[in-house]
């Protein structure tokens, strides 16, 4: 069940949209981008606001890859495993983002919910190979002994 505050937002949202169906696909990114996924009370409400089937919304978030039904870290990194990262070896940084972080590839999120990694196709960065993004920040040339300063970078300016 939604708190007043979380109904607030996802009014804000909507609002900022004019309610409009036609604007689902950033609607759900706005939520996703304030819950690191989207949570299935958020999704029944825009149903409900927005007067569209919740299969419809449920298939927007089910077709695109960008979107998670599970909850996700605070920082998300993704590590591209494209044909010019792979064959510039980007599975020792996958196995080293991995272990660093206590995560597998059916437990992707840390125990303290502040990352989550996953392999992507292609992050469109070829000539950096081997690239992986930590939310919005790229990361070109990669290596593993790269993955351990970003992340104690990070848990720093996180105070852990």
């Amino acid at each position: 069940m939604l708190k007043q505050e979380e109904i607030d937002l996802l009014d804000g949202i909507l609002k900022k949209h004019e309610y409009d169906a036609s604007h689902v696909i950033a609607i759900m990114q706005e939520i996703q981008k304030e819950y690191h996924y989207l949570p299935e009370e958020t999704l029944t409400y825009i149903s409900k606001e927005l007067k569209i089937s919740e299969a419809k919304i449920y298939g927007v978030a089910t077709f695109y890859e960008n979107f998670s039904l599970e909850p996700k870290g605070k920082y998300v990194i993704k590590v591209c495993d494209g044909t010019a990262c792979h064959v510039r070896q980007s599975t020792p940084i996958l196995e080293a983002f991995r272990k660093e972080l206590g995560v597998s590839e059916k437990k992707k999120t840390s125990s303290d919910n502040l990352f989550t990694v996953e392999t992507v196709s292609c992050l469109g960065a070829c000539g950096l190979a081997p690239v992986c993004t930590v939310n919005d920040t790229v990361y070109p040339a990669m290596t593993p002994e790269k993955v351990t300063e970003i992340i104690n970078s990070i848990k720093e300016k996180e105070g852990v």
